[in-house]
């Protein structure tokens, strides 16, 4: 795959032309307020997994609407008695889920807590998942996929559903006694990536404990520009949706944008490295820069306090980004964070 996307000193200065919606901050108060009227039931079930170093625990916690979301909680096996460890909470890449029990613990083996959130309605492609959407889009037209999934509305839209369980894995994972609440750890990959945006600014200044941010060649950036220049994966089928409904660009650019990680990243305020892969045309790296570029802005810049926060650049690399390489980079900045 050639370099199809702007040169890195464009990424570097790239601007994107999303802006918030005026009401952004209220729509997003009101639904958290809604989901989080429900109890948080997050329940712990140690499971076996073959693994003489993990422990392992099958997590069920109250998501949107109060529906139950799974998970995976993994703790060191090895870990001092009453000892509170700093939790990764990992989200997953699109169409994918939780996985078995023993499938990925790499965080666990790093010495931390690692808790994987499944996605609601995924787990169809690549790692199985365990928690189905209880709330379809009643009626709603929308092309093959999740990506115009509800798209005629913000409170209908797929991804509302998946960003409020996002949210509330952070509180989830604070709850078990073995991990500290205040040293949460956003991660993921792709689709996860985009999760991780969004949960650093849904939580800034509404959940307490978030203190870094990892979003890996993070999807759900910049849907303007993702939807007009990506060949591959699941921006195009919000193009192949709009290819049939002529008529319903801006109207679902306006829903997309209560979702877009755009937005979302400027109200975040914690550490983050972000990673983005030169040759990605699944997450464009425009999009990806998009997002980086606005993190730990405000909505005000002028009077914004900039967040700490690096990105580390793949040239070569398609949306597999830089994978164990980049995990060290990760190890690396979290070590440094947490001393």
């Amino acid at each position: 795959m050639p370099l199809f996307d702007l040169p890195l000193a464009g990424l570097r200065t790239y601007a994107s032309d999303v802006t918030p919606p005026r009401d952004l901050a209220a729509f997003w108060d009101a639904t958290l307020d809604e989901a989080r009227a429900f109890p948080l039931n997050a329940s712990f079930e140690q499971v076996e997994n073959y693994l003489t170093v993990i422990d392992t625990f099958d997590v069920t916690f109250s998501g949107f609407g109060g529906a139950p979301v799974k998970g995976w909680l993994h703790l060191p096996a090895h870990r001092e008695a009453g000892a509170r460890l700093p939790v990764v909470v990992n989200y997953i890449g699109y169409s994918g889920g939780r996985g078995l029990a023993n499938q990925d613990t790499r965080w666990a083996q790093a010495g931390y807590a690692h808790f994987i959130m499944d996605t609601r309605g995924q787990g169809y492609g690549g790692l199985v998942g365990d928690t189905p959407d209880p709330h379809p889009s009643a009626g709603d037209v929308a092309h093959a996929g999740l990506m115009t999934r509800g798209i005629s509305s913000r409170e209908d839209y797929y991804f509302r559903r998946v960003y409020v369980d996002a949210f509330r894995a952070v509180e989830a994972a604070q709850a078990h006694p073995a991990v500290d609440p205040a040293k949460v750890v956003l991660a993921g990959v792709s689709q996860g990536g985009g999760l991780v945006v969004a949960t650093a600014g849904l939580t800034a200044g509404r959940l307490d404990g978030v203190i870094a941010a990892l979003p890996d060649v993070p999807f759900l950036q910049d849907f303007p520009r993702a939807i007009d220049i990506t060949p591959r994966g699941p921006y195009p089928e919000i193009a192949q949706f709009l290819a049939r409904h002529r008529d319903r660009y801006d109207a679902a650019l306006e829903v997309l944008n209560y979702f877009d990680g755009v937005n979302l990243a400027r109200w975040a305020t914690v550490p983050a490295l972000y990673s983005a892969a030169q040759m990605d045309d699944i997450c464009p790296p425009s999009t990806v820069f998009a997002s980086y570029n606005a993190y730990g802005s405000g909505t005000d810049p002028a009077s914004a306090t900039e967040a700490v926060k690096d990105i580390e650049v793949y040239r070569f690399n398609n949306h597999e980004g830089g994978q164990e390489h980049h995990w060290i980079k990760q190890l690396q900045f979290l070590r440094k964070l947490l001393g």
